[in-house]
């Protein structure tokens, strides 16, 4: 299951998800597994090809859209 390639998400649901945060839509990262949110600068992860849409689980990014800590 490791050699399997990145989940790609369906076109119409990806059109339906929305930031948690904003209300604003999402653009998907295949290579990365994360929906990005770019008003929020939040990605959201994608495991096993389910969208998880929690605030508290997202990875925070920088302006060139790269995974940034927080602290």
């Amino acid at each position: 299951m490791s050699d399997a390639p990145p989940t790609l998400l369906d076109d119409w649901l990806l059109a339906r998800l929305v930031c948690p945060a904003t209300r604003t839509p999402l653009r998907y990262d295949a290579a990365r597994a994360l929906l990005v949110s770019d008003a929020a600068r939040r990605g959201y992860p994608v495991r096993d090809g389910v969208p998880v849409l929690l605030v508290e689980a997202a990875v925070p990014l920088d302006d060139a859209g790269e995974i940034t800590t927080m602290g």
